[in-house]
């Protein structure tokens, strides 16, 4: 705890001097186009007890955790197949880079087209501009899994479930942990595109409605609230677990 005090007071005053310089720009610009801080926060304190800016940060961040679940099983499963079967990344390796290349809202707006407005719609487009990349560091991960451990396995005769449990995972944990953290911050960015163009309530729904007005106090208040949520799981969720994941690697070393 004594050790993490420096840090935490680095990013402390880095966050004050960005406020202030925020500040200043804004007294000096006097625009509605940059609001001062004070008006922001305001607004962030009037939608969270009058408005509906807790119902909207609710549902957009339900579909973060229902596309990011689905977009990390997936793409987990299908990393370590196409690592461990070489034929199969062959096969599929094309397929693979296309989805890495296609921009994000063409492929939420053909979900649209042929899923029609609906929430199946939303999550399939997020989650499919997510699964790739999963993909794509899974698989790496299976690559360099040590060929020492797995003869270890077979010499023990472990079954298919202990060498994934004890042999495979402990050693793709580093991954799975760096893909969720990149991942997470793919996720709700897509998600906001996504509520935008076609879901009638969530976070970006809000802003496209506040941008119609142009509002700008309230779509940096809708912003700020939403990454204050992403900034906290991200902190206390997905940074400890990514620290969990490579103490084993720390010891070995």
């Amino acid at each position: 705890m004594r050790g993490a005090l420096p840090g935490i007071a680095v990013r402390a005053g880095s966050l004050a001097l960005l406020l202030a310089l925020w500040q200043a720009a804004a007294s000096h610009v006097q625009s509605p186009s940059l609001p001062a801080p004070t008006a922001v926060f305001a607004f962030i304190g009037h939608e969270a007890v009058k408005g509906p800016l807790l119902s909207n940060i609710a549902i957009t961040l339900a579909r973060v955790a229902v596309s990011f679940s689905f977009a990390m099983l997936i793409g987990c499963a299908l990393g370590l197949a196409f690592g461990r079967l070489r034929g199969l990344d062959r096969a599929f390796d094309t397929w693979l880079v296309v989805l890495l290349n296609t921009p994000a809202l063409v492929i939420t707006v053909l979900c649209y087209i042929w899923l029609g407005l609906t929430e199946t719609a939303a999550v399939l487009a997020v989650a499919l501009n997510k699964i790739p990349t999963v993909v794509v560091l899974l698989r790496e991960g299976t690559r360099a899994l040590s060929p020492e451990l797995d003869e270890m396995a077979q010499a023990y005769r472990l079954s298919f479930l202990d060498r994934l449990r004890h042999v495979v995972l402990p050693q793709l944990q580093p991954y799975v942990a760096g893909a969720a953290r990149s991942g997470l911050a793919l996720v709700w960015k897509i998600v906001l595109v996504v509520e935008l163009l076609g879901r009638p309530n969530g976070v970006g729904y809000a802003i496209s409605i506040y941008f119609q007005l142009f509002d700008v106090r309230a779509v940096l208040g809708y912003s700020l609230a939403f990454m204050a949520v992403m900034l906290a799981i991200e902190y206390l969720i997905l940074q400890p677990f990514e620290s969990h994941a490579r103490r084993w690697r720390l010891g070995a070393a």
